[in-house]
């Protein structure tokens, strides 16, 4: 049973029907709504609790009606780690990290694709394509496969390698485009007439946000239905974000959190790609688009956002911030968080990691205030940053005296968006102008 009423307008309160499928609202994305009154007359700490480990264990806070049309991997719950070693290193004592690389594809992305693709199956749609710069078109091919649905992807040609081919191995028509995730958006807007596919990009379909939800479902309940004093949320689209505010809304409502006290959420981004953050230091709701978007975090390289006055607005009204990092420390406090804690952070999580280090240095964030940052995917799907320096052959005769010396790690020479300075491995074969069949 779906407890959903309607799909409203964020932009304007519009309300549509949840019953067939939606897209935009006048450009902007849509919200879903429930009858909370009745999740909370039929849905139970103590049932949830109950339930087996996945997002789907919240299924009364979610829009799915026919449970036999889910498309599930097992994604969720993901491990809440207490980071003491990372914490001390930047003045803190009470640092954890959400770590979403362990869910079924490596990435958050598993959340949203799984709902999307769960509620298309439901509502009929056999073809869907979506544009990517990282996880999100491996996520969607790989649930896609799993209800027997046709997929088709379309990322910029300088995509990570292993986002490149995990899209392709679970059986997507996967395309390489020269230019940004907003060209790739194009060509999915451009086809979607000629070629009668549903697009799931970035919140331009509803039910992403939902997945993403499930973030803060999760955290509450690891937490004991209560919440930190801060978020640090690495921001592309912003979905998670945006998710994850929903989900405290919607938790305060049926009255299932401790107190009435929010985390403030902070938005992270690297200075290369920084729209959300450049229109928030403004005083500004909506962003402009980010000329010349460039960062080795795949991720965060979303020039222009279709909800980026609902991460501004979640921003402001948490009493928090949108900032960015430099790029240049953006891979050195990725690596250093995963050495200091064994955490596969991913570049979007160093951006975090970068914020924090400002936001501690600002005095913005207190030594004893409890803080979450998100890791978004896994470090192992991002060959071409965190191996771009070879690793040293040890000789026939070994000097012991050397093997306890430690290398600097080279945060230089990598490749960054659709640039590269000094040496990086790219992927292999060069796409011919327009677009390519990826390998």
């Amino acid at each position: 049973m779906s407890y959903v009423t309607h799909l409203e307008a964020a932009i304007d309160g519009t309300h549509l029907p949840h019953n067939e499928l939606q897209t935009l609202h006048e450009g902007r994305p849509l919200w879903v709504r429930y009858d909370l009154q009745a999740v909370d007359a039929a849905m139970t700490k103590g049932a949830v609790a109950g339930r087996a480990p996945t997002m789907w264990r919240y299924r009364e806070l979610l829009p799915v009606e026919d449970e036999s049309k889910i498309a599930s991997l097992g994604e969720g719950m993901t491990p809440l780690l207490r980071c003491e070693q990372l914490g001390a290193a930047l003045g803190l004592n009470d640092l954890w990290v959400k770590d979403e690389s362990q869910l079924p594809t490596g990435s958050f992305k598993s959340r949203g694709l799984a709902m999307a693709i769960s509620r298309a199956n439901e509502l009929g749609v056999e073809r869907v394509a979506i544009p990517t710069c990282g996880n999100a078109g491996g996520a969607m091919a790989a649930y896609a496969a799993r209800v027997g649905m046709e997929a088709f992807v379309f990322m910029p040609a300088d995509t990570p390698i292993v986002n490149q081919l995990e899209a392709a191995y679970y059986g997507a028509r996967a395309w390489l485009v020269d230019g940004l995730i907003t060209d790739c958006a194009a060509v999915v807007r451009e086809g979607t007439a000629e070629m009668g596919w549903f697009d799931v990009s970035t919140l331009k379909e509803p039910y992403r946000i939902e997945g993403k939800k499930t973030m803060g479902l999760e955290l509450a309940e690891q937490f004991d239905w209560s919440l930190p004093d801060v978020i640090l949320y690495p921001t592309g689209g912003g979905t998670g974000l945006i998710g994850m505010w929903k989900a405290f809304a919607e938790l305060a409502e049926i009255g299932w959190l401790a107190d009435a006290r929010r985390p403030r959420m902070i938005s992270c981004q690297s200075d290369g790609c920084a729209p959300i953050s450049t229109a928030w230091e403004a005083g500004e709701r909506f962003a402009e688009p980010f000329p010349d978007a460039a960062t080795a975090a795949s991720g965060l390289r979303v020039p222009a956002a279709v909800g980026d006055f609902m991460i501004i607005d979640a921003v402001n009204e948490s009493g928090g911030q949108a900032r960015a990092c430099p790029e240049r420390s953006l891979l050195s406090w990725a690596r250093r968080g995963a050495a200091l804690e064994g955490i596969a952070f991913a570049p979007e999580a160093g951006a975090c990691l970068g914020v924090l280090e400002l936001l501690v240095a600002e005095k913005a964030i207190h030594p004893d205030e409890r803080v979450v940052i998100f890791n978004t995917g896994a470090a192992q799907k991002y060959v071409e940053v965190i191996g771009s320096e070879p690793l040293p052959r040890l000789p026939q005769s070994v000097d012991w005296g050397t093997l306890s010396s430690q290398r600097e790690s080279a945060d230089s020479g990598v490749r960054v968006g659709a640039r590269e300075t000094g040496w990086a491995p790219t992927a292999p074969g060069t796409p011919p102008a327009g677009v390519a069949s990826a390998p």
